[in-house]
Protein backbone atom coordinates (compact mmCIF):
# COMPACT_ATOMS: atom_id res chain seq x y z
CA UNK A 1 0.00 0.00 0.00
CA UNK A 2 1.41 3.38 -0.97
CA UNK A 3 1.69 6.03 1.70
CA UNK A 4 1.05 9.68 0.89
CA UNK A 5 3.76 11.86 2.38
CA UNK A 6 3.10 15.55 2.73
CA UNK A 7 5.87 18.07 2.21
CA UNK A 8 7.41 19.37 5.41
CA UNK A 9 5.84 22.70 6.30
CA UNK A 10 8.31 25.60 6.40
CA UNK A 11 8.14 27.35 9.76
CA UNK A 12 9.04 30.85 10.91
CA UNK A 13 12.09 29.29 12.59
CA UNK A 14 13.17 27.95 9.20
CA UNK A 15 12.73 31.41 7.69
CA UNK A 16 14.69 33.01 10.54
CA UNK A 17 17.55 30.55 10.03
CA UNK A 18 17.98 31.59 6.39
CA UNK A 19 19.77 34.82 7.33
CA UNK A 20 22.78 35.02 5.00
CA UNK A 21 21.87 31.68 3.41
CA UNK A 22 19.99 30.63 0.29
CA UNK A 23 17.73 33.52 -0.81
CA UNK A 24 14.14 33.33 0.41
CA UNK A 25 11.54 33.15 -2.38
CA UNK A 26 8.32 34.91 -1.37
CA UNK A 27 5.11 35.82 -3.21
CA UNK A 28 1.64 37.02 -2.36
CA UNK A 29 -1.38 34.72 -2.51
CA UNK A 30 -5.06 35.48 -1.93
CA UNK A 31 -6.83 32.30 -3.12
CA UNK A 32 -6.55 28.56 -2.62
CA UNK A 33 -5.78 27.92 -6.29
CA UNK A 34 -3.01 30.51 -6.41
CA UNK A 35 -1.47 29.10 -3.24
CA UNK A 36 -1.56 25.60 -4.68
CA UNK A 37 0.15 26.75 -7.88
CA UNK A 38 2.88 28.68 -6.03
CA UNK A 39 3.47 26.34 -3.11
CA UNK A 40 6.19 24.11 -4.59
CA UNK A 41 8.41 27.03 -5.58
CA UNK A 42 8.08 29.42 -2.65
CA UNK A 43 9.35 29.54 0.91
CA UNK A 44 6.80 32.07 2.14
CA UNK A 45 3.34 33.06 0.92
CA UNK A 46 2.04 36.40 2.15
CA UNK A 47 -1.69 37.00 2.26
CA UNK A 48 -1.13 40.68 1.65
CA UNK A 49 -3.54 43.52 2.19
CA UNK A 50 -2.66 44.40 -1.41
CA UNK A 51 -5.67 42.17 -2.15
CA UNK A 52 -7.74 45.30 -1.63
CA UNK A 53 -6.33 46.80 -4.81
CA UNK A 54 -5.69 43.60 -6.77
CA UNK A 55 -8.93 41.72 -6.06
CA UNK A 56 -11.39 44.34 -4.84
CA UNK A 57 -10.47 47.31 -7.02
CA UNK A 58 -9.80 49.66 -4.11
CA UNK A 59 -7.55 52.67 -4.62
CA UNK A 60 -5.31 51.66 -1.72
CA UNK A 61 -5.09 49.15 1.12
CA UNK A 62 -6.84 51.28 3.75
CA UNK A 63 -10.30 49.84 3.11
CA UNK A 64 -9.24 46.24 3.77
CA UNK A 65 -10.88 44.69 6.82
CA UNK A 66 -9.81 42.00 9.26
CA UNK A 67 -12.65 39.78 8.04
CA UNK A 68 -11.37 40.05 4.48
CA UNK A 69 -7.87 39.04 5.54
CA UNK A 70 -9.18 36.08 7.55
CA UNK A 71 -11.35 34.82 4.69
CA UNK A 72 -8.51 34.94 2.18
CA UNK A 73 -6.05 33.59 4.72
CA UNK A 74 -8.23 30.51 5.18
CA UNK A 75 -8.38 30.03 1.41
CA UNK A 76 -4.60 30.23 1.08
CA UNK A 77 -4.10 27.76 3.91
CA UNK A 78 -6.25 25.25 2.05
CA UNK A 79 -3.94 25.49 -0.96
CA UNK A 80 -0.51 25.66 0.70
CA UNK A 81 1.03 22.46 2.05
CA UNK A 82 4.70 23.51 2.20
CA UNK A 83 5.15 27.29 2.17
CA UNK A 84 5.09 29.34 5.36
CA UNK A 85 1.85 31.37 5.28
CA UNK A 86 1.83 34.85 6.82
CA UNK A 87 -1.22 37.14 6.97
CA UNK A 88 -1.10 40.94 6.82
CA UNK A 89 -2.74 42.85 9.64
CA UNK A 90 -4.89 45.50 7.93
CA UNK A 91 -4.88 49.20 8.71
CA UNK A 92 -6.51 50.04 12.03
CA UNK A 93 -6.29 46.53 13.45
CA UNK A 94 -3.08 46.92 15.45
CA UNK A 95 -1.91 50.54 15.71
CA UNK A 96 -4.02 51.60 18.70
CA UNK A 97 -2.26 49.53 21.34
CA UNK A 98 -0.30 46.30 21.83
CA UNK A 99 -3.35 44.82 23.54
CA UNK A 100 -5.59 45.58 20.57
CA UNK A 101 -2.96 44.18 18.23
CA UNK A 102 -2.81 40.98 20.28
CA UNK A 103 -6.57 40.46 20.26
CA UNK A 104 -6.80 40.86 16.50
CA UNK A 105 -3.62 38.93 15.72
CA UNK A 106 -4.73 36.08 17.99
CA UNK A 107 -8.03 35.94 16.12
CA UNK A 108 -6.19 35.71 12.80
CA UNK A 109 -3.88 32.97 14.07
CA UNK A 110 -6.75 30.91 15.54
CA UNK A 111 -9.20 31.27 12.64
CA UNK A 112 -6.71 31.02 9.78
CA UNK A 113 -4.13 28.63 11.22
CA UNK A 114 -1.31 30.63 9.64
CA UNK A 115 2.30 30.68 10.85
CA UNK A 116 2.35 34.35 11.78
CA UNK A 117 1.23 37.87 10.96
CA UNK A 118 2.82 40.92 9.33
CA UNK A 119 2.52 44.50 10.46
CA UNK A 120 3.99 47.77 9.24
CA UNK A 121 6.15 50.17 11.21
CA UNK A 122 9.48 50.48 12.94
CA UNK A 123 10.46 52.25 16.16
CA UNK A 124 6.86 53.21 16.92
CA UNK A 125 5.70 49.58 16.57
CA UNK A 126 8.60 47.91 18.40
CA UNK A 127 6.66 47.69 21.67
CA UNK A 128 3.80 45.97 19.86
CA UNK A 129 6.14 43.55 18.08
CA UNK A 130 7.69 42.60 21.42
CA UNK A 131 4.27 42.28 23.07
CA UNK A 132 3.07 39.90 20.36
CA UNK A 133 6.19 37.76 20.08
CA UNK A 134 6.40 37.27 23.85
CA UNK A 135 2.84 35.95 23.71
CA UNK A 136 3.43 33.41 20.99
CA UNK A 137 2.54 35.35 17.85
CA UNK A 138 5.38 35.38 15.27
CA UNK A 139 5.76 38.75 13.56
CA UNK A 140 7.07 39.60 10.12
CA UNK A 141 7.96 43.29 10.27
CA UNK A 142 7.80 45.82 7.42
CA UNK A 143 9.96 48.95 7.11
CA UNK A 144 10.76 51.50 4.44
CA UNK A 145 7.81 52.40 2.24
CA UNK A 146 4.68 51.67 4.30
CA UNK A 147 1.59 51.41 2.06
CA UNK A 148 -0.79 51.83 5.00
CA UNK A 149 0.87 55.16 5.83
CA UNK A 150 1.16 56.40 2.25
CA UNK A 151 -1.08 59.41 2.92
CA UNK A 152 1.31 60.78 5.55
CA UNK A 153 4.48 59.77 3.69
CA UNK A 154 3.91 61.85 0.57
CA UNK A 155 2.65 59.07 -1.71
CA UNK A 156 4.39 56.09 -3.27
CA UNK A 157 8.05 57.00 -3.70
CA UNK A 158 11.49 55.58 -3.04
CA UNK A 159 12.77 56.14 0.48
CA UNK A 160 16.21 56.70 1.97
CA UNK A 161 17.72 59.14 -0.50
CA UNK A 162 18.35 61.69 2.23
CA UNK A 163 20.66 60.79 5.11
CA UNK A 164 18.17 61.60 7.85
CA UNK A 165 15.47 59.45 6.27
CA UNK A 166 17.93 56.61 5.68
CA UNK A 167 19.04 56.77 9.33
CA UNK A 168 15.43 56.69 10.48
CA UNK A 169 14.59 53.61 8.38
CA UNK A 170 17.74 51.85 9.58
CA UNK A 171 16.71 52.60 13.15
CA UNK A 172 13.27 51.16 12.37
CA UNK A 173 14.83 47.92 11.11
CA UNK A 174 17.08 47.62 14.15
CA UNK A 175 14.14 48.27 16.49
CA UNK A 176 11.87 45.55 15.05
CA UNK A 177 14.75 43.07 14.95
CA UNK A 178 15.55 43.71 18.60
CA UNK A 179 11.85 43.47 19.46
CA UNK A 180 11.70 39.89 18.21
CA UNK A 181 10.48 39.94 14.61
CA UNK A 182 11.61 36.79 12.78
CA UNK A 183 12.22 38.74 9.53
CA UNK A 184 11.38 42.07 7.96
CA UNK A 185 10.14 43.24 4.60
CA UNK A 186 12.15 46.19 3.26
CA UNK A 187 10.07 48.04 0.69
CA UNK A 188 10.73 50.89 -1.71
CA UNK A 189 14.14 51.99 -0.47
CA UNK A 190 17.23 53.01 -2.37
CA UNK A 191 19.56 50.07 -2.92
CA UNK A 192 22.45 51.17 -0.66
CA UNK A 193 20.09 51.56 2.29
CA UNK A 194 18.53 48.10 1.87
CA UNK A 195 22.02 46.61 1.61
CA UNK A 196 23.08 48.45 4.76
CA UNK A 197 20.01 47.22 6.66
CA UNK A 198 20.69 43.64 5.56
CA UNK A 199 24.28 43.86 6.74
CA UNK A 200 23.30 45.44 10.08
CA UNK A 201 20.41 43.42 11.48
CA UNK A 202 20.54 39.74 12.41
CA UNK A 203 17.17 38.71 10.95
CA UNK A 204 16.42 38.08 7.26
CA UNK A 205 15.44 40.98 5.06
CA UNK A 206 12.90 40.40 2.31
CA UNK A 207 13.17 43.03 -0.37
CA UNK A 208 10.57 44.55 -2.65
CA UNK A 209 11.97 47.43 -4.61
CA UNK A 210 15.03 47.28 -2.36
CA UNK A 211 18.28 45.40 -3.06
CA UNK A 212 19.55 42.09 -4.46
CA UNK A 213 21.62 41.97 -1.27
CA UNK A 214 18.47 41.28 0.78
CA UNK A 215 18.09 37.78 2.19
CA UNK A 216 15.00 37.22 0.06
CA UNK A 217 12.63 38.83 -2.40
CA UNK A 218 8.85 39.24 -2.60
CA UNK A 219 6.53 40.46 -5.34
CA UNK A 220 2.78 40.69 -5.78
CA UNK A 221 1.98 37.59 -7.83
CA UNK A 222 -0.51 39.41 -10.04
CA UNK A 223 2.27 41.85 -11.02
CA UNK A 224 4.63 38.96 -11.65
CA UNK A 225 2.28 37.21 -14.11
CA UNK A 226 0.71 40.27 -15.74
CA UNK A 227 -2.77 40.04 -14.23
CA UNK A 228 -2.77 43.46 -12.56
CA UNK A 229 -1.98 46.16 -15.10
CA UNK A 230 -3.29 49.38 -13.54
CA UNK A 231 0.26 50.23 -12.48
CA UNK A 232 3.54 48.39 -12.89
CA UNK A 233 6.25 49.50 -10.43
CA UNK A 234 9.84 49.86 -11.64
CA UNK A 235 10.95 46.94 -9.46
CA UNK A 236 8.55 44.40 -11.00
CA UNK A 237 9.79 41.90 -13.58
CA UNK A 238 6.96 40.28 -15.49
CA UNK A 239 7.44 36.60 -16.12
CA UNK A 240 4.13 36.14 -17.99
CA UNK A 241 1.31 38.20 -19.44
CA UNK A 242 -1.72 36.23 -18.34
CA UNK A 243 -3.98 39.24 -18.40
CA UNK A 244 -3.58 39.59 -22.16
CA UNK A 245 -4.02 35.84 -22.63
CA UNK A 246 -7.25 35.85 -20.60
CA UNK A 247 -8.61 38.80 -22.58
CA UNK A 248 -7.73 37.03 -25.85
CA UNK A 249 -9.39 33.81 -24.65
CA UNK A 250 -12.56 35.75 -23.76
CA UNK A 251 -12.55 37.37 -27.20
CA UNK A 252 -12.24 34.00 -28.96
CA UNK A 253 -14.97 32.52 -26.76
CA UNK A 254 -17.25 35.47 -27.47
CA UNK A 255 -16.78 35.10 -31.22
CA UNK A 256 -17.48 31.35 -31.08
CA UNK A 257 -20.66 31.81 -29.04
CA UNK A 258 -22.01 34.56 -31.29
CA UNK A 259 -21.21 32.64 -34.45
CA UNK A 260 -22.70 29.41 -33.15
CA UNK A 261 -19.40 27.50 -33.15
CA UNK A 262 -19.61 26.90 -29.39
CA UNK A 263 -20.91 24.72 -27.94
CA UNK A 264 -20.47 22.03 -30.56
CA UNK A 265 -21.84 18.48 -30.47
CA UNK A 266 -18.69 17.32 -28.67
CA UNK A 267 -19.52 19.63 -25.78
CA UNK A 268 -23.10 18.36 -25.31
CA UNK A 269 -24.58 15.38 -23.46
CA UNK A 270 -26.80 12.93 -25.36
CA UNK A 271 -26.79 14.88 -28.60
CA UNK A 272 -26.79 12.84 -31.76
CA UNK A 273 -24.22 13.88 -34.30
CA UNK A 274 -25.28 14.32 -37.88
CA UNK A 275 -23.30 12.86 -40.75
CA UNK A 276 -21.86 16.30 -41.37
CA UNK A 277 -20.62 16.44 -37.75
CA UNK A 278 -18.62 13.23 -37.98
CA UNK A 279 -16.96 13.92 -41.33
Amino acid sequence: MSVHRESKKITVTDIRSRKGGAPLVCLTAYTSLTAQLLDDNTDLLLVGDSLGMVLYGLNDTLGVTLDMMIAHGKAVMRGASKACVIVDMPFGSYQESPQMAFRNAARVMKEVGCAGIKLEGGVEMAETVEFLTKRGIPVLAHVGLLPQSVNTAGGFRSHGKEDDEADRILADAIAVAQAGAFATVVEGTVEPLARRITETIDIPTIGIGASPACDGQILVTEDLVGLFSDFTPKFVKRYANLGQQIAEAAKNYSEDVRSGKFPGPEHCFGMRRSNDDVK
